[in-house]
This record gives structure tokens, sequence and C-alpha cells, in this order.
């Protein structure tokens, strides 16, 4: 049986089926449900050589330039189907649920798949579903403080002691700064990060807290959902003050092991904001291995640029909590009471 299904009743499913993306592997590329197998219909160039001949001949020209591409393949389909599923349910997507995926669900069908699940509208409608699902108000707690404070290791603790949290750079593949590709794999497409951040959510429990780090819209070349960002950008921010020595010094933990060309590459990369002075300073200390002097000069730039994104919050919205150190198992359970007591005293006094 073939049946078509919304994306949201797929993703309401408590064990959806493996899921096959049948669209070109440039588009897979692109963007793809996290969950997704990509079991190419058309090759990039073959889809290209059917579009053409949409454009310039006919639907019906394209479509017989279709199962030319196609056909070959037909025993290689259901190989690489049974790979995913065996022959249990198994749910197909293409673009915009046309014709691609139903061809290839009823080829599934005709050949021992007994329940076929076709998504409607497809991947677009997905994408849909997605830019709806940040339009939701969530329960977050912003963990903010200057470069250099160890939030993600911070972060990694407060998940470990059985809090939600989302690790946005991780996710982004990029620490958020100018050195933040340093050490790091390729980073995703926007589409694909955002993907990945809704299949994240859609793992926790949207009515209890979520703990984020605070970042600006841009991490590296990807963007966070401007509906969630907004939402960052007013939520409680619990901002831990640690001393910019011991900030530097963990900057040098975490990046001197990459070596100098790449930190140095970082460094010119904000010139212009660092000041001439300031980059050929870094530039000698960075010569002479001296990595501790060099995250100081760099630390004058991004403490500047936080603290002007903090002043632009509403001021009740900022908790500063100093640390003399950073240790990411105390901070993270001095953070969680903190929060837990704020969050409960605020709620007395409405």
């Amino acid at each position: 049986m073939i049946t078509k299904i919304s994306i949201g009743d797929y993703f309401a499913q408590e064990n959806p089926q493996p899921l096959i993306d049948v669209r070109s592997p440039g588009e897979f590329e692109k963007g793809h449900i996290p969950e997704a197998t990509n079991i190419a219909l058309f090759s990039n160039e073959e889809r290209a050589e059917v579009g053409t001949m949409y454009v310039q001949k006919s639907r019906e020209k394209a479509i017989e330039l279709g199962y030319q591409f196609v056909n070959p393949k037909l025993e290689w389909f259901l190989d690489e189907s049974r790979k995913v599923a065996g022959k249990s349910a198994i749910a197909v997507h293409c673009w915009r649920g046309g014709m691609r995926s139903q061809s290839f669900a009823e080829h599934l069908h005709s050949n021992g798949f007994k329940n076929v699940f076709v998504i409607e509208g497809g991947y677009k409608a997905y994408r849909n579903h997605i830019l709806d699902f940040f339009e939701q108000s969530f329960h977050l707690r912003i963990l903010g403080g200057y470069t250099g404070s160890g939030k993600t290791p911070i972060l990694k603790k407060i998940k470990d002691q059985g809090r939600q949290v989302i690790d946005l750079e991780g996710l982004a593949h990029h620490k958020g700064s100018a050195f933040g590709a340093i050490g790091e794999s390729a980073q995703p497409t926007v589409e694909q990060f955002e993907n990945d951040l809704h299949d994240e959510f859609k793992k926790l429990r949207l009515d209890k807290p979520i703990w984020l780090e605070d970042e600006s819209h841009n991490i590296g070349r990807v963007k966070i959902p401007m509906s969630l960002f907004r939402q960052i950008r007013k939520q409680q921010v619990y901002f831990i003050d640690i001393p910019k020595t011991e900030r530097a010094r963990h900057l040098v933990e975490d990046y001197t092991a990459f070596g100098n060309e790449k930190l140095a590459s970082a460094i010119n990369s904000i010139a212009k904001r660092l000041g001439g002075q300031n980059v050929k300073l870094a530039m000698e200390h960075l010569d002479n291995n001296e990595y501790f002097e060099v995250a100081m000069i760099a630390l004058q730039y991004y403490d500047k640029a936080y603290s002007r994104g903090v002043e632009d919050r509403n001021p009740e919205n900022v908790k500063q909590i100093a640390f003399s150190k950073i240790d990411a198992t105390e901070i993270a359970k001095i953070l969680i009471k903190f929060a837990e007591n704020h969050e409960r005293n605020k709620a007395h006094t409405i």
C-alpha cells in the first residue's frame, strides 16, 4: 500500500519509517532531512539534462529522457532501499512530493515493499515546517560571557547534570569568532544548519528550559533562524564574568596546537578592528610564540564587541555571576542552581 503522509504526521510518530530522499546529490548536499538517506533518482548531470529538455522541448520529452536515465538503475534502487529498511515500511520524498517520489514509491511497492509512505509536499513542505517550528516560543536559558570563558565546556557539564542543552557552535562547526573555524570541519550550508538545529530541538521537551550559548545572528557563515535569534536576544542571560587573564590562558590551550599560520590569518581578518599597532604587536608576539600576549591583545577587541551586545539588552535580563577561574563542572552547578532559584523567585513575584 502507498500512503501519503504530511511531514507533521511523519515526525509525530514515535518511530517514523526509515526515510529515502530521491533528489539529486546536489540537492541533498544543499539541505536534507537529517534522518534521510539519499538514493538519487538522477545524478546532478542527469537532472540538469532533464530540466533543459523540459524547458527547450516539452514535458513529455523530459519524462522520456528521465526514463532512459532511470531504467538501468531500477535494481540498484531496490538493493539500496533494502539496505535502509529491509522490506518493512519505508517513507520516500522528493522536492515537492511529485513525480520523482511517486514513481520511486510505486517501484518499491511493486517489488516487495508492502507499506510505502510518500511525504506530501516533499522537502519543500519540510522546510516550511521548520520555519513554522521556530516561530513558537521556547523557554530558553542563555549562557553569556566574554570570549574565552569556556562556555561550550560549561554547557556540556550542564547537559551532564541532566539539563537540556543545544550546542549551537557544535552544530555550526564554528566557535563564532575570527578564530572560530580553526580546528573545525567544514561548515554546513545555512539551510542544513537550520535542519540540524530543528532535529536537536525535536529531541527535547519544549515545555522545559533549554540552555543555549549567547551568539550573534551569524556563526561563521551560517545563521540562526531569525525568529529564534530574536528570542535569544530577549531571554534571560546568565553572564559569567571571568578575569581576562584566565580567559587568555584558556584560549592559549584551545588554539595554539593548530599552528601560527592559522592564528596569523585570523588576526589579519580582524586587522581593521584591532588597529594597525595592535596587529603589529600581536604578530611580533606570535613570531616569538608568546601566545598569552597574543590572546590578551585579541581580547581587547572581543570584550568591547561583546559588551556592546550586552548593553543592547534589557539590563533586567542580564544576571552577572563572577568566577575567579574556569572550572566547567563547578560553574555549571552554580549556574543551574542560580537560574532555577532566579526563575522560581521571579514566578513568585508575578
